[in-house]
């Protein structure tokens, strides 16, 4: 089976312990500080700089994590979805300043989401509408700056819904994210398929992978191989389905990076 290259996830403190890997494999990076409000802003302009300063000789496909702390996409409120605008647009401004191509936004789907979405006929559309409400103009400027937009699972527990949410909006540059960790606690906990199951879902259209072993409990972001996620069967699906899929190790010690990324080339599985 043919090995995938593997990136990693990272906040910018941790940038230069892991400078030579990225560089050396221009691998995928996804820079994490803008999930945090307090760096949304003027605050993000010192991050900026200092990312630029620790990226020199990088030329690997490069994506932020876009904010997400209470801000949902499926807002009711007007004035809510404003604030959720304004913030999201500043995650914009970051990767236009250093030259990134990809923002990973959260799901709006929930487990109750699921149980509920048919109560009536018009829920699963009314569920589109509202978030059409919040990212139409956010991905109108995300096209214009050459910024991709993925939308990644959180507590989805029926793949099909996040794709059918990110075709919605009828433009190329919205597609969808995958976490294996969160996958695996839907499976686990919630009843939702397999992580594999998600990859194939998804196919084509899948843009992005948040690496992370779990336990199917919790969302834990352990390394590969200390959880009972399926490896094998998750990068035999990436392979068929989604082989130029950004990926990228999200764990919660970055100095697991480097252990991760060694057990899955260990299982040739990774490069």
């Amino acid at each position: 089976m043919k090995k995938l290259k593997i990136g990693a996830a990272l906040m910018v403190a941790d940038l230069a312990a892991h400078r030579d890997w990225l560089i050396d494999g221009q691998r995928d990076l996804e820079i994490q500080d803008l999930i945090f409000p307090e760096n949304l802003g003027d605050p993000a302009l010192d991050l900026v700089a200092s990312a630029k300063a620790a990226l020199q000789g990088y030329e690997g496909r490069l994506g932020i994590h876009g904010p997400f702390y209470d801000l949902p996409l499926d807002c009711r409120d007007p004035e809510v979805r404003t604030v959720v605008q304004m913030r999201l647009n500043q995650g914009l401004d970051c990767p236009a300043s250093l030259g990134a191509t990809q923002m990973v936004l959260h799901s709006p789907y929930k487990t109750w989401s699921y149980n509920n979405r048919d109560a009536d006929a018009t829920g699963r559309d009314a569920m589109i509408a509202r978030t059409h409400d919040t990212l139409v103009p956010v991905v109108a400027r995300a096209g214009r700056l050459g910024i991709e937009i993925v939308i990644e699972n959180i507590e989805d527990k029926d793949p099909s819904d996040r794709l059918k949410l990110a075709n919605s909006f009828g433009v190329e540059h919205v597609k969808v994210s995958l976490d294996t960790g969160h996958a695996h606690y839907a499976h686990g906990s919630t009843g939702a398929p397999p992580v594999d199951y998600f990859v194939r879902s998804a196919g084509a259209r899948l843009g992005h992978v948040h690496l992370q072993d779990a336990d199917g409990y919790a969302d834990r972001h352990w390394p590969p191989g200390r959880g009972t996620v399926n490896w094998h069967a998750v990068f035999e699906a990436l392979v068929q389905c989604a082989p130029t899929a950004r990926l990228v190790l999200e764990l919660r010690d970055s100095r697991d990076v480097l252990p991760g990324f060694e057990y899955l080339q260990a299982l040739g599985l990774a490069e």
